[in-house]
């Protein structure tokens, strides 16, 4: 299933009326959001690390250029092989590089929702090149030809039910039932016959530390260990915003991050990989690659304000805690990344023509910069996007690609029109009081608007004849 942002009002209809799904984001939704707020029962300790998250995220964004030459300098000294990615299909073509080199036929892949962008899977199938999931909500979704709707829980979208019907039609030999257990353990026996013959392994990464050369993986099945270790060729994929600047600076964004995605303290597994086998190693891959992708992220960087976008450590907080996403899903969205922080990605990633109805599909309540762990001004920023989706590029400010796709005259002389109104108090005090003694030739198709702001009339009547009964 593959939607797209230019249709996300239907989508979002389609949606609405969708009630499995619906109940199936209440009880998750419900369920993360109750797991973040016991990992942050003292209100101080939550602002001071979300305090010390943004200050890092700031800071090290404020040096991109000279992080990225110093990561990609430790990290051929460490024997990791870099490669730098304009866009998508760049990145692809490096990755089909890399594995026809060494006449692979079959990649496992864990967790990345930059492969997802750069539609990775979908590509390498058209060199004859099988790209196999092996996050169990990702593997899920690929079975039912998907997308993941949520950042960290792929197939949050899915009850058992529906999982253990797909795990009918497409795992030989498995018998229908809705044992949870048993659902997982079907999907780890087929991903662990997997390992064994794939030639490439691919990951993503959570952090890249431009002090040590050290790419980090956060993760809760090891999947992600098994991908990095086991297969004799590594290829690691990471959007360039990804990198931090001192090892010291991992720690307290881990904290933030695994407190903010699933309520825990910590992860199963932190990998932290610093290149190839070496020669006196038992384990490990013979060839570590990392790509590094830019696709649209430094137009983003450019721009001061909309440079905090790129601060996100991929959390989903703001997704759990959004009243658009917990009622529509990720797939309403067309995009990679859905929910508030989608809204301002997507439009960098995909230009604001394709994109200009999302950063309007919010009620801008506020709920997702209040949770987000590095402090990212949604709302702030959701307004800016707005009004660049209307407004032609002014002297001065980076311009998004897109700009002004939305722009609509007659919107455009409506404002223009109000804001001379509201700004000459005369004119203002005549239209009122023209309004007051016209309002009969409001249109009839306003009743409805006009009435439920209104106090009905015999309701009024009633009140004020019990009120003068009461009195006597």
């Amino acid at each position: 299933m593959h939607n797209r942002p230019q249709l996300f009002h239907p989508q979002a209809e389609a949606a609405l009326a969708n009630k499995e799904l619906r109940a199936n984001f209440r009880g998750a939704m419900d369920y993360l959001r109750d797991k973040r707020q016991a990992a942050f029962a003292d209100p101080d300790e939550e602002a001071a690390i979300r305090d010390r998250a943004e200050a890092i995220r700031r800071r090290c964004l404020s040096k991109l250029p000279t992080l990225l030459e110093q990561l990609e300098a430790n990290c051929i000294a460490n024997g990791i092989r870099v490669h730098w990615a304009e866009d998508a299909a760049q990145a692809n073509a490096i990755f089909t590089d890399i594995i026809q080199s060494h006449g692979g036929t079959l990649a496992v892949k864990g967790k990345s929702m930059v492969s997802e962008e750069i539609e990775l899977n979908h590509e390498l199938a058209k060199e004859g090149i099988s790209c196999l999931e092996s996050d169990m909500g990702e593997y899920i979704v690929q079975l039912g030809n998907e997308t993941p709707s949520h950042i960290i829980m792929p197939a949050i979208h899915k009850n058992k039910r529906q999982v253990a019907d797909l795990f009918a039609e497409h795992v030989p030999g498995f018998s229908h039932t809705l044992d949870v257990d048993t659902l997982i353990q079907t999907g780890r026996n087929v991903l662990r016959q997997k390992f064994r013959e794939a030639q490439v392994g691919i990951s993503g990464v959570n952090f890249a530390v431009a002090e040590t050369g050290t790419l980090c993986l956060v993760e809760n099945e090891g999947n992600g260990r098994m991908c990095t270790t086991v297969p004799e060729v590594h290829i690691a994929v990471t959007g360039i915003e990804k990198v931090v600047e001192l090892l010291a600076d991992v720690p307290p964004l881990f904290s933030a991050l695994t407190r903010s995605a699933t309520g825990q303290a910590i992860t199963t597994y932190f990998n932290m990989i610093n290149g190839p086998r070496k020669d006196d190693e038992l384990d490990g891959p013979k060839e570590v690659h990392l790509v590094l992708l830019d696709n649209g992220r430094s137009q983003a960087f450019v721009d001061e304000e909309m440079r905090q976008t790129l601060q996100c450590i991929r959390c989903g907080a703001c997704m759990n805690h959004c009243p658009v996403y917990t009622r529509i899903g990720g797939h309403a969205y067309g995009t990679v990344y859905p929910g508030p922080i989608g809204k301002i990605i997507s439009p960098h990633l995909m230009g604001l023509e394709a994109t200009q109805e999302l950063p309007t599909a919010s009620s801008l309540c506020g709920a997702c910069g209040e949770v987000c762990p590095v402090r990212i001004p949604i709302p702030n920023l959701l307004q800016r996007l707005r009004r660049e989706a209307k407004q032609d590029p002014r002297p001065g400010v980076p311009a998004l690609r897109g700009q002004g796709a939305a722009k609509n005259r007659l919107e455009a002389f409506v404002w223009r029109s109000f804001g001379l109104l509201t700004s000459k108090p005369a004119l203002y005090r005549m239209l009122s009081w023209c309004a007051t003694r016209f309002r009969g030739l409001i249109p009839n198709r306003l009743g409805p608007w006009t009435r439920c702001r209104t106090a009905p009339k015999p309701a009024a009547r009633t009140l004020r004849e019990q009120m003068a009964k009461r009195n006597k």
